[in-house]
């Protein structure tokens, strides 16, 4: 671990820095990005702007080092998916994991995920990586098994299975993003989980599951 003009930090240093990120987190979850300010930060980490600046070259700098982390913890999502099978009550179980782990992943990071749809929107090339690490870790593993279920006849020839895996993925990043909008249209948290999971479910297999 260095800091900014390439010296290695120590394991007081390394502390101060992570406690640098942890606050920077914790005001992204209760502040809009841009208002979040170096000196604020700072602040709150009980150290001073000057502190900050041995570590991070701004706040957006910092920002993309806790994405970065996120992303890494991502890259788990693919567990969801490795090995399963999507043959009936099994396949019902595939899909209900997934919707239930995306979901969980997105609510846990729900802050800087915001800030990353909002860099990658933006043409920040930086923040779209980050986000495609996080999606490619599902979209590969859906693509792996809608080929397998097309190799073995159990789903039409004519599907391409990158793009209802992106479809998918597209969809689930877009519902888990909006997942407090849904009581204003009258959907509980509880109800939305089986109902999402069933269109994966149809997606991947093209067929309604065996419960």
């Amino acid at each position: 671990m260095r800091t900014v003009d390439g010296r290695v930090a120590g394991r007081r240093g390394q502390a101060t820095r992570q406690k640098l990120l942890d606050c920077l987190s914790e005001m992204l979850s209760s502040s809009p990005y841009r208002d979040v300010k170096v000196i604020d930060v700072a602040r709150k980490a009980g150290t001073s702007p000057a502190t900050f600046y041995q570590y991070f070259p701004d706040v957006e700098g910092a920002v993309l080092e806790i994405a970065e982390q996120m992303a890494t913890e991502g890259a788990g999502l693919t567990e969801l998916l490795e090995g399963r099978s999507w043959a009936g009550k099994s396949g019902w179980q595939t899909a209900q994991e997934l919707v239930d782990g995306f979901l969980e992943f997105w609510r846990k990071n729900d802050a800087i995920l915001r800030v990353v749809d909002l860099g990658a929107a933006e043409g920040d090339k930086r923040f779209y990586k980050i986000r495609m690490k996080i999606l490619n870790s599902v979209n590969n593993s859906l693509v792996d098994s809608i080929a397998e279920l097309q190799a073995k006849g159990r789903v039409d020839k004519d599907v391409n299975p990158a793009a209802i895996a992106g479809s998918l993925v597209a969809m689930l990043a877009a519902v888990a993003s909006h997942q407090k909008g849904f009581t204003s249209w009258g959907v509980k948290q509880a109800e939305l989980k089986p109902n999402l999971a069933l269109l994966v479910h149809l997606g991947v297999t093209g067929k309604k599951p065996t419960k």
